[in-house]
């Protein structure tokens, strides 16, 4: 089985990813975490990273597309695979196209977990709070969610068109939306 999970933040998609991977017995692959992992070991990958975020910018296509690509020839992800945080352009999605051709694959859905913003923005304020980070009030988290859908909406359309998207309300305990995920996609892929 070969998912994506997309979901705006705070919505729990970290969370779900890792129990959805659990439950279908494929490892569940996070950008995110990718890099953080080689900025950690200070890898000549983790280097580069850092000195683009330092800078304020994101990590261009190339790198994040090579990076997923070498990630999906990995011997764990040979009969499946749920990616997280990726993709999240629309050339992202091409290279994902291309990298699933070369080896005559394909993505079997595309979770998206949806909620009401002002639950979310709650949400992040609680977990702001709890963690301490001053700089997460309610406007900066509006704005984030507003790039977040303006980046989003045209890859969900795709996936959408494409026959594979599959939404799923993104409230409730971690148990009640992993539940509402594996019917739904239980339901999808029979």
């Amino acid at each position: 089985m070969r998912l994506l999970i997309m979901g705006p933040p705070g919505v729990g998609k970290g969370t779900q990813a890792v129990g959805i991977a659990a439950h279908y017995g494929i490892p569940a692959i996070s950008t995110g975490d990718i890099f953080r992992a080689n900025v950690k070991d200070r890898t000549p990958l983790g280097v580069e990273v850092s000195r683009i975020m330092a800078a304020g910018g994101y990590v261009p296509d190339e790198i994040t597309n090579a990076i997923v690509a070498d990630r999906l020839t990995h011997d764990d992800a040979a009969d499946g695979w749920l990616l997280d945080g990726y993709p999240r352009t629309e050339g992202q999605v091409l290279a994902l196209d291309k990298v699933l051709e070369r080896t005559g694959r394909h993505i079997d859905a595309v979770i998206s977990l949806v909620a009401d913003t002002d639950v979310l923005v709650e949400r992040l304020l609680k977990r702001a709070e709890l963690e301490g980070r001053e700089d997460d009030n309610a406007e900066t988290i509006r704005a984030r969610m507003v790039i977040y859908t303006e980046a989003t909406d045209p890859l969900l359309a795709t996936y959408r068109d494409r026959d594979l998207l599959v939404e799923v309300d993104g409230i409730g305990s971690i148990e009640e939306v992993s539940g509402r995920i594996t019917s739904a996609l239980d339901a999808k892929l029979g």
